[in-house]
């Protein structure tokens, strides 16, 4: 649950800088939703009883397990890393790139 929990704060931390007139986003038990201004909605959150976290933006949706040999957030299909999927369908979103930042 720590693990979860931090990589949403790593989320939040990094929406902070986006003016919230473009991406916006709310937060409460474990759920982060991510807002943009042209209307759709990504959710982020915790799934504590399977030990993973879950991401969907539009109509796709993925699950992220813990590694420990990387420290990582891995998709649980095809292995690729849960902040780079976020920064790719933000950035698609907004029509330029952005990216998540390594956590401090």
């Amino acid at each position: 649950m720590r693990l979860a929990d931090e990589a949403i704060r790593r989320v939040e931390d990094w929406l902070e800088d986006f003016d919230p007139d473009e991406v916006d986003f709310a937060s409460a038990d474990g759920v982060l939703k991510i807002q943009f201004a042209n209307g759709p909605t990504f959710v982020f959150n915790r799934q504590t009883a399977a030990d993973q976290m879950w991401y969907a933006a539009g109509v796709r949706a993925w699950h992220y397990v813990y590694d420990d040999a990387s420290g990582d957030w891995l998709c649980d299909k095809d292995g690729h890393e849960l902040f780079a999927k976020i920064g790719e369908t933000v950035s698609d979103q907004l029509g330029r790139a952005v990216t998540v930042p390594p956590s401090a």
